[in-house]
C-alpha cells in the first residue's frame, strides 16, 4: 500500500517542472542587497522611533498580550491606536486584529452570512477570496474594476443584504479601484462597500490617508475599510475601520476578533509611533510616489531597450508590461514563471531583491517581477536599479 503523502512529492515535482516551486529565502541580519520587494513603503520598520515605540510597550505591557481581545488581550494602547487609526482615515471608529488577513476574514463573515450577497473582485487579495469562501453567503466574483458588472450582480439580488469587497490598490499590478463609481452603485443597490486599504494607507491620498479618503468616502455610513499595520507602518497586526455600530458588532461577531489571542503590545507600540510619525511627516507619502514614477520611468527605459536587444520577440507585447504608477506597486510582466524567476534571482545576484509573482497569485502566462518604491530610496540606489534592470532584462528572454 502506497504512503498516504506519497502524492506529496509528485505535486512537488510538477510544480517544479512548471517553474512553480516556491522556497523560503531568510534574510541574515546584515543583507546588504536593495529592496523593491518588501512593503516598508515609508521606511519606518527601523526607524528609531518606531523600534522605540514598540521596546517601550514591550517593557511596559510585556512581551504577549496575554489572551483574547475579549479576556486579556486589550490594553490602553490599544484603544490609543484605534482611536488614533480612526481619526486619521477619517473613520468613525477603528478595531484592531493580530493581522491584516484576520481583519478581512472577520468583517466579511461578519457581515454577510447565509442569506447575503457579496460581491467580489475578481483580483481581491486572498484573505478577501477566503473571507468570501468562508461567509457562507452566496458570492459572485466579478471582472477587476467592472462597475457595470457590479451594478447587475446588485440588480439581480434576492438576498436582504449585500456586501461589495475590493481591493483600494491591486497588490498585484498597483491600479486604483473605482470607489466613488462602485459607492454609487452600492448606494442607489442597498449595498455595503468595504475596501481592502492594505497598500494605501500611508501612500495614496492626502498626507497618505487612503484611497477613500481621496475618493471622497472616508466616515460613509455604508462604507467599512480594513487596513494592515505591516506596510507603511512598518509593523504587524491589521484594523477594520467605519461606523462604530460595525465595530461593536464585530466585537460580539467576528470570530478572528473573539477567538484569536489579541495583538502583541510591541507591534501595537510600534504601529501607534508610525502613524504618528507619518502624521508629522506626511511628505513621506508623496515621497512613495515620487521615487514610485522613478522606477516606473526606469523600468520602461530597461524594457524599452531589452526589446531591442537581438531582435528577440516577446511573448507579450510592450504596452502590456509597462508599469503603472499612482501606488507603490510597479509590475512588471515577463509571461513565463520560469523567465520570471530567474530574472528575479540575476537582480539580486547583482544587489537588487524584487519580487517574483507566478500562479496561482496572479494569472496564467503573466508571470511578473514586482517592484515595491520606498520613500528613503536614495538617488544612488535608484541609479544601482537603473543599471541592474537593464542588465537583467537584456539578458532573460520575456
Amino acid at each position: 500500500m502506497a504512503h498516504p503523502l506519497d502524492w506529496l512529492h509528485d505535486n512537488a515535482e510538477r510544480r517544479r517542472s512548471e517553474g512553480l516551486r516556491r522556497s523560503l529565502r531568510p534574510r541574515t541580519l546584515h543583507a546588504d542587497a536593495i529592496d523593491l520587494a518588501g512593503n516598508d513603503y515609508l521606511g519606518l520598520s527601523r526607524d528609531k522611533r518606531v523600534v522605540d515605540g514598540a521596546v517601550e510597550a514591550l517593557r511596559a505591557w510585556g512581551a504577549g498580550s496575554t489572551g483574547s481581545r475579549l479576556v486579556t488581550g486589550s490594553t490602553a494602547l490599544h484603544a490609543t491606536l484605534e482611536e488614533e487609526l480612526a481619526a486619521f482615515c477619517g473613520a468613525e471608529a477603528a478595531l484592531v486584529f493580530s493581522s491584516g488577513y484576520t481583519a478581512n476574514l472577520g468583517v466579511v463573515t461578519a457581515l454577510s452570512g447565509r442569506g447575503a450577497l457579496v460581491v467580489s473582485d475578481a483580483r481581491s487579495h486572498a484573505s478577501l477570496v477566503d473571507a468570501c469562501r468562508l461567509s457562507r453567503a452566496r458570492v459572485v466574483v466579478t471582472p477587476r474594476a467592472d462597475v457595470a458588472a457590479v451594478d447587475a450582480a446588485l440588480a439581480a439580488r434576492t438576498e436582504e443584504r449585500a456586501l461589495v469587497v475590493t481591493d483600494g490598490v491591486d497588490s498585484i499590478d498597483g491600479g486604483i479601484a473605482p470607489l466613488r463609481e462602485l459607492h454609487a452603485v452600492c448606494r442607489a443597490r442597498g449595498a455595503v462597500l468595504v475596501v481592502d486599504e492594505a497598500h494605501a494607507l500611508g501612500v495614496c491620498g492626502p498626507d497618505g490617508r487612503g484611497v477613500l479618503v481621496e475618493a471622497g468616502l472616508a466616515g460613509a455610513d455604508d462604507v467599512v475599510a480594513t487596513v494592515t499595520l505591516s506596510k507603511s507602518l512598518g509593523g504587524q497586526g491589521g484594523a477594520v475601520l467605519g461606523p462604530r455600530a460595525v465595530v461593536e458588532h464585530l466585537v460580539d461577531t467576528a470570530r478572528t476578533f473573539i477567538f484569536d489571542t489579541g495583538l502583541a503590545p510591541a507591534s501595537v507600540g510600534g504601529a501607534l509611533a508610525a502613524l504618528r510619525v507619518l502624521r508629522e511627516e506626511p511628505d513621506r507619502a508623496a515621497a512613495v510616489l515620487r521615487v514610485s514614477a522613478e522606477l516606473a520611468a526606469i523600468t520602461a527605459a530597461a524594457l524599452t531597450s531589452s526589446q531591442l536587444v537581438g531582435g528577440r520577440e516577446r511573448q507579450l507585447p510592450l504596452e502590456g508590461q509597462l508599469p503603472r504608477t499612482g501606488s507603490a506597486v510597479l509590475p512588471v510582466v515577463l509571461g513565463s514563471p520560469v523567465v520570471a524567476f530567474e530574472a528575479a534571482g540575476r537582480c539580486l545576484e547583482r544587489g537588487v531583491r524584487v519580487g517574483c509573482f507566478r500562479p496561482p497569485s496572479v494569472p496564467e502566462g503573466t508571470s511578473r517581477l514586482r517592484l515595491t518604491a520606498r520613500a528613503d530610496l536614495t538617488a544612488a540606489e535608484l541609479g544601482r536599479v537603473r543599471e541592474v534592470l537593464h542588465e537583467v532584462l537584456a539578458e532573460v528572454r520575456p
